[in-house]
């Protein structure tokens, strides 16, 4: 079944096609490619336009391009536009006006990813469900995954994210959600605003887009709950709170253990109780804002409860791996907890936390005692006050019940520094140096977080301690 014609497509760009074609999918990727995709020469750090032979080659229906690029035939099937990221947007809009989908779209500077695949789980267990695969929540992301979007599709999630001020109402009003959900509000992108409340205002900007009679569902929790209200109250639109302070999705009960979360909650339909198959005082709020979201989209809020016992983290964002060191030693492994997606002091404390309701294994490596040990990069794009933001993460309550922790980064200098001496582990000044010896970093029987941001690279410390074994999800 196609999903965009010739003829549609070019009625949705205002652009001239040089054949008839149908395609099955949209994509500005030739190393993803799938044949029968439309491929969208899409101008980043190459141009696009390059690739459109070789998506040919590789079977794609059609490219959507300003001209015919070098080494293409003219009479090859291109939709030709002005401009391409234009036309990408006009497709997605198009598509969006096409569905009688019930569109939830989720922003927040913690979570959004993970709520978003929570939302997918769920919903896509009651009905035809459409969301991104990965965590395309920006100018060209959101565009992309509505133009992708089926005609028939039930419920879609959006994932709208930001990293300078006025981003998120354009994509917001483009998305025209029935229901706008903001996980949370922390010290992320701070370079860009004057302060948390400046980031508030522009994650509450998401209402902007609410079609007639849309819900906001807002964290009730965060201390800049109130001006998520305010902005929602002078857009007239109906709130849903969720968290400890809420009267109506209200959290009672978390209950981290062992890579498991158990929540018990109060909702407008009574007392819920639903667990997690991975810990995480976040995942918990998370799961009760998506279930109080369900219930504004019309879903089955009590069966999305069951099914979000379903839903694991994406990679790099709070995974748990079992690594098996030694196969031939019974038990000789460790626990990888993998979060070196994103970083900021919000979801860092929520990481630690996570970490110490773990129990390591003794008498099964070479240092006997098995420990928890978190090894942390640099939290990027904090502003002027990230020195002491670092330093201030050795006064976490979490941190007392860690036996050492690895430090990457000129910024984690500053934690490492206000550590206590016996809590120390290795100080690399980029993470690809503290990669290069994970025997001396872990061992058997210990609990291993790995937190960073994405640019501090300290993903390269995950795939060196895999390296040691052999990991097994659990």
């Amino acid at each position: 079944m196609s999903l965009w014609t010739s003829k549609d497509a070019t009625a949705a760009t205002g652009g001239e096609t040089t054949a008839k074609w149908a395609a099955t999918g949209v994509s500005i990727d030739t190393r993803t490619i799938q044949a029968g995709d439309l491929f969208v020469a899409l101008k980043a750090d190459r141009d696009g336009h390059d690739f459109v032979a070789m998506a040919l080659e590789k079977g794609a229906a059609a490219a959507l391009v300003t001209h015919c690029p070098d080494g293409v035939a003219q009479d090859a099937p291109l939709l030709i536009v002005p401009d391409v990221l234009a036309a990408l947007e006009a497709l997605g809009q198009a598509a969006r006006a096409r569905t009688k989908a019930r569109v939830l779209a989720i922003t927040g500077s913690v979570g959004k990813t993970s709520a978003k695949e929570m939302a997918r789980t769920v919903l896509g267990r009651q009905r035809k469900t459409h969301a991104a695969e990965a965590s395309y929540n920006n100018h060209w992301g959101v565009p992309l995954t509505l133009a992708r979007m089926p005609a028939d599709t039930d419920f879609a999630v959006i994932e709208i994210g930001m990293s300078n001020p006025g981003e998120i109402a354009p994509l917001s009003r483009m998305a025209k959600p029935h229901v706008a959900m903001i996980t949370t509000v922390a010290a992320a992108h701070l370079e860009a605003f004057d302060d948390i409340s400046g980031i508030a205002r522009e994650k509450a900007s998401i209402v902007d887009g609410l079609t007639s009679g849309g819900v906001a569902v807002l964290n009730a929790d965060t201390e800049t709950s109130a001006v998520l209200q305010n902005y929602a109250s002078k857009r007239e639109a109906k709130q849903v709170l969720f968290g400890q302070m809420s009267r109506t999705w209200r959290l009672n009960h978390v209950a981290l253990s062992e890579g498991q979360t158990l929540v018990q909650a109060e909702t407008p339909a009574g007392p819920l109780l639903f667990k997690l198959s991975t810990a995480g005082r976040h995942f918990a709020m998370n799961g009760l804002g998506i279930l109080a979201a369900c219930d504004a989209l019309g879903a089955d809020p009590v069966q999305a409860a069951i099914d979000l016992g379903h839903w694991a983290p994406p990679a790099g964002r709070g995974t748990h791996e079992l690594i098996t060191t030694d196969p031939a030693n019974e038990g000789e492994s460790l626990v990888l907890l993998d979060d070196a997606f994103n970083a900021n002091p919000t979801s860092l404390t929520a990481a630690l936390e996570v970490l110490a309701s773990y129990s390591p294994r003794d008498n099964v490596g070479r240092v006997v005692k098995g420990r928890r040990i978190a090894i942390l990069g640099d939290m990027l794009e904090l502003g002027p006050d990230e020195t002491a933001m670092h330093a201030d993460i050795a006064k976490d309550p979490s941190i007392a019940s860690l036996h050492l922790i690895h430090c990457a980064g000129p910024r984690m200098r500053h934690l490492y520094d206000a550590l206590p001496e016996d809590q120390r582990g290795i100080w690399a000044q980029t993470a690809a140096e503290l990669a290069v010896g994970p025997a001396a970093l872990v061992d058997a029987g210990d609990v291993v977080l790995v937190k960073g941001s994405k640019g501090s690279k300290v993903s390269l410390v995950v795939d060196a301690i895999r390296k040691l074994g052999h990991p097994d999800t659990v």
